[in-house]
């Protein structure tokens, strides 16, 4: 298996809690078409699913049933004003013919998407907010645990770096940190990456600022506008491959390719930020 960056490892060597979070031509994701083998044994998404994503560029319609407000979940989640979003990141559905078996996640971090493999040479995509310069990671993960509204904790070093915080972390049950809510950076939802059973420390999460999907933004977590996570939680089951790609500002791949990169450069040392 891919292992995550150096930077990733010594980022979560440094924390015991969470220490993140916060169209081009021929060869992109969605322009190489045809088929993806699906993989004997392969995690599909869950039966009771989500109505599928409109294919191509999505209509005011479809804009309106998938970012509409939330009203009867644990906390009723504000609809997303239609402009909030740069169009290019609203989801869809998309050719793939890459690598990975239908159930898997693909972040390209350089392009801002993520890619959930369907069966029949299909993905959805989502817009996503990456990890802001220093902070980008990559490699393989697992799902291997979900959360809805989860709390968060901030650790001393980020705390340290955004004085600001102290204002509004409490004492919780597992440490100091913000009670899930709307007011809680991870959002509605959070999926947690692990590797050979261990927590790296990042997540792919939710958010209250659809403005920052797009951008370079979080300490290294993937953040995903609370409608696009909840639509993700529920299509992902325990156990999913998660693959971040290598890119532009992560360990010095260029070409973003459909699945894992043939050639990756050793990454350099660093300290974490």
């Amino acid at each position: 298996m891919q292992v995550l960056s150096r930077r990733c490892f010594l980022v979560a060597a440094s924390t015991l809690t969470l220490a993140a979070c916060q169209t081009r031509g021929p060869g992109s994701l969605e322009n190489e078409l045809q088929k993806t083998a699906v993989a004997p044994g392969s995690a599909l998404p869950p039966q009771n699913q989500p109505p599928p994503a409109p294919l191509g560029d999505p209509t005011p319609d479809d804009y309106a049933a998938m970012y509409a407000p939330v009203p009867d979940d644990k906390f009723p989640v504000p609809g997303v004003p239609q402009g909030s979003i740069n169009p290019a990141f609203l989801r869809r559905k998309v050719a793939y013919n890459g690598p990975e078996a239908p159930g898997t996640i693909v972040v390209d971090p350089a392009r801002r998407y993520l890619y959930l493999v369907q069966p029949g040479g299909s993905a959805i995509r989502y817009g996503v907010g990456v990890g802001r310069e220093g902070f980008g990671w990559s490699g393989e993960a697992t799902i291997n645990s979900k959360q809805e509204w989860p709390d968060w904790y901030p650790p001393k070093e980020m705390i340290d770096r955004q004085p600001e915080l102290k204002k509004v972390v409490v004492k919780l049950q597992s440490g100091v940190g913000v009670a899930g809510g709307l007011r809680n950076p991870l959002g509605a939802r959070a999926l947690y990456l692990y590797q050979n059973g261990k927590d790296t420390l990042f997540r792919i999460h939710g958010t209250n600022e659809p403005r920052t999907i797009g951008s370079r933004v979080s300490s290294g977590c993937i953040r995903m506008v609370n409608q696009d996570v909840m639509d993700l939680y529920a299509r992902t089951p325990l156990g999913a491959k998660v693959v971040v790609l290598s890119g532009p500002g992560h360990n010095g791949m260029t070409q973003p390719v459909a699945g894992r990169p043939k050639k990756k450069r050793k990454p350099a040392e660093s300290a974490p930020a």
